[in-house]
């Protein structure tokens, strides 16, 4: 069998020496023609591959270049060296594939994070992205486990659809009609989509909530994790095109319970990661130290990255109205010394990012929960207050970031469903499947949607959600 191979990890881990092993993976260095430092991703640690000299051909060593990919086979001995517990001495050495030094891209420097992005393909061999998506890893498998837990019923959504969830219209069209002109037209000049695949306009989903709501009324707890869309030109740190939603939805619970299970939930996944990935953070919290003293002092973190992601897990969430924090904002230093980008003037306006900061970051100084925003600012399907003016809608803000989860009780009652969608220019005919749950057994529930990529970026630390997915989708960009 030829893959018989240790992991790196596996090997650092423990102290066993004396004994024979293989290990496969790239070389990062090869110095003084004897030292090999190898890394197979299973952790940002390398191994220190000894060639002793005068062993190996020198045809071979040659080829032992930044990026080649190699089998050593040799005894693990202790080390000498600083940093690590044993290294191999290699008996063996096979070169599976060559790496042209002169051309690789990733020399043994420090390279930016814009440079990489332009070479995705290859920033996995990085340490920065070998931690980020190590822990996205762990964050997905934890999101999983969460749920299992509590037997949800992981549903899979669908990528295509008819409908527009959020009712923002910003969706990418699929369709295989002619784009030269030729397709199908009606009477009066529109597209005739009776003749494309489907026989109706059809998009890349932007949520799977209405769907999830269905399954909720039979399965009583369900969760979708999958890939929405969004067509928005938005060239931010914060927005991608495409990306990942993790979206519960559950029966029998109010707008209370649905902030209980998101901040458990929250708590639970970043938990997770600290305990299974303590090595990548602590680089990451390393890497993100360094990139703050770069900072003017006023904009650095007052926090380490491990102090923040304790001070999550270990803290109540704060919890109040967006009357409240309209309040707040308004009467803020900040506001009345024109500070904003967008001035807080009064009630019923959105909140945009840097309210939103600036209530965790700078007033609470901790993660915040608000609740029961003006109906006109939310979607169709929130439940309607007794007061008529707000709808049970709940954002969590996180530190860096803001909004970072987005939620609400359901409306459930039929009459008033119906009277929000004519509010809203929602047309009830195309959603007559999804009026079915509350005209046959409707009952009270509620669910959020969290964005994965923002959930990545605030255990990471990074500060541009294009790092933390593998291939960013963004406007002129679907490269790879």
């Amino acid at each position: 069998m030829f893959n018989k191979r240790v992991k790196i990890k596996e090997m650092l881990a423990g102290d066993k020496a004396n004994y024979e092993a293989t290990v496969m993976g790239w070389v990062r260095t090869f110095r003084n023609n004897q030292f090999i430092a190898l890394n197979d991703g299973s952790t940002n640690n390398n191994l220190q591959v000894v060639a002793e000299l005068g062993k190996f051909d020198e045809s071979i060593l040659k080829r032992l270049t930044t990026g080649a990919c190699i089998k050593a086979i040799g005894e693990v001995i202790p080390s000498l060296g600083k940093g690590q517990k044993v290294e191999l001495k290699a008996t063996s050495i096979e070169i599976l594939g060559d790496s042209d030094a002169e051309k690789f891209p990733l020399q043994p420097k420090k390279h930016s994070l814009e440079f990489l992005r332009e070479i995705a393909h290859l920033r996995f061999r990085t340490n920065t992205f070998g931690a980020i998506f190590r822990v996205r890893h762990t964050l997905a498998f934890a999101v999983h486990q969460f749920f299992n837990n509590k037997d949800f019923v992981y549903l899979h959504t669908p990528i295509i659809t008819a409908s527009d969830a959020e009712g923002a219209g910003e969706m990418f069209r699929v369709t295989t009609l002619p784009l030269d002109g030729k397709a199908p037209k009606n009477d009066d000049g529109s597209i005739n989509f009776k003749e494309d695949f489907f026989g109706r306009s059809t998009n890349l989903t932007v949520s799977g909530q209405l769907e999830g709501e269905l399954a909720a009324m039979a399965f009583s707890d369900i969760y979708t994790f999958g890939p929405t869309f969004r067509a928005e030109n938005s060239n931010t740190a914060r927005h991608l095109a495409e990306f990942w939603m993790i979206e519960p939805e559950v029966a029998f619970n109010d707008l209370e319970d649905n902030m209980n299970l998101a901040e458990e939930f929250i708590k639970y996944v970043i938990k997770y990661a600290m305990e299974h990935n303590k090595e990548d953070l602590e680089f990451l919290a390393q890497r993100l130290e360094e990139e703050e003293k770069s900072k003017p002092v006023i904009d650095r973190s007052e926090m380490g990255l491990i102090d923040k992601l304790n001070f999550v897990v270990d803290n109540d969430f704060e919890r109040l109205t967006y009357t409240e924090a309209i309040e707040i904002l308004k009467e803020s230093n900040h506001n009345k010394k024109k500070k904003f980008q967008y001035l807080i003037e009064g009630w019923g306006v959105d909140l945009q990012s840097e309210h939103e900061r600036y209530l965790v970051e700078k007033h609470f100084k901790k993660p915040v929960i608000l609740t029961n925003y003006p109906k006109e600012i939310k979607s169709f399907y929130m439940r309607l207050n007794d007061d008529g003016k707000t709808v049970a809608a709940m954002d969590i803000l996180a530190p860096g970031i803001g909004e970072i989860v987005g939620g609400s009780q359901r409306e459930e009652r039929y009459d008033k469903l119906i009277q929000r969608m004519e509010e809203m220019h929602v047309p009830a005919d195309e959603l007559s499947w999804y009026l079915d749950t509350r005209r046959f057994g409707a009952c009270p529930h509620a669910g959020f949607g969290l964005g994965f990529e923002r959930l990545v970026q605030f255990v990471t630390g990074m500060g541009n959600i294009r790092d933390v997915i593998p291939f960013p989708r963004y406007p002129k960009s679907a490269e790879f």
